[in-house]
């Protein structure tokens, strides 16, 4: 574990309360146990809402919640002008080229830049309409070819071509760690993407989050240095796919 990191209750439940109750969504309940897994550490709750309906996004907002993740540009096309809440919006999926003069109008941080096309076709978008995008650069650290994300050996010149764009600000990292059955196998590469994240920060002074930890880990990226999380399944509830 990161040195100075807190060590949290790994046997605390994150599902107990997910379900809903006659129709009642126990949203506030999710959150208080949430909250109470990473209590004492300077952490930024991004609430994935994606094919989570309006009406859920509000009570989380309602019930405290700053920032919201989409996956998905049209769904959050639809969702967002009815949402009738101010909060800050993270686009957290994959972005095609595309999908970016939408993405650029309707997100405050996009976390998954991950080639320098990308990162060209968001810097064009945003002088269009005056903006300086806040941007996140995913790095794959696994190296899972079912992943996007920039190779760690390429993380460097990536950086170089954000840092040169005019209208891109570098924020910081993101990953997304393999899908183990055990959970504790993702703690290594928590704390290998922590040490390039302190690397990366001291080389580069906009760099500040460091984005890692969903659901089913989001305790252990906390510990490993993570002060950032996108949890989505321990707020809301299975996602309705239909």
């Amino acid at each position: 574990m990161t040195n100075g990191a807190k060590k949290f209750n790994m046997n605390a439940s994150t599902s107990n309360h997910h379900k809903n109750n006659g129709g009642i969504h126990l949203i506030a309940d999710n959150l208080r146990e949430v909250r109470a897994n990473i209590a004492g550490a300077d952490v930024t709750l991004v609430a994935v809402t994606k094919n989570h309906p309006v009406e859920m996004m509000r009570e989380a907002i309602d019930c405290g919640v700053t920032d919201i993740g989409e996956n998905r540009i049209q769904e959050a096309l639809d969702k967002f002008p009815v949402l009738e809440r101010v909060v800050k919006k993270h686009l957290i999926g994959h972005l095609q080229t595309n999908k970016v003069k939408p993405a650029v109008k309707n997100f405050d941080l996009i976390h998954s830049v991950d080639s320098q096309r990308l990162a060209l076709a968001i810097d064009r978008a945003a002088a269009s309409i005056g903006k300086i995008q806040d941007v996140l650069i995913q790095v794959n650290l696994a190296r899972e070819q079912s992943k996007t994300g920039v190779d760690p050996d390429d993380l460097d010149g990536l950086i170089a071509t954000v840092e040169q764009c005019r209208n891109l600000k570098l924020r910081g990292l993101m990953m997304i760690a393999p899908n183990f059955d055990d959970v504790e196998q993702c703690r290594p590469l928590f704390a290998q993407m922590n040490k390039i994240f302190r690397r990366q920060r001291e080389l580069h002074p906009t760099i500040e989050i460091l984005s890692m930890g969903m659901t089913h880990d989001y305790k252990i990226a906390v510990e490993e240095g993570a002060n950032m999380i996108r949890v989505g399944t321990a707020i809301f509830g299975q996602r309705d796919y239909r």
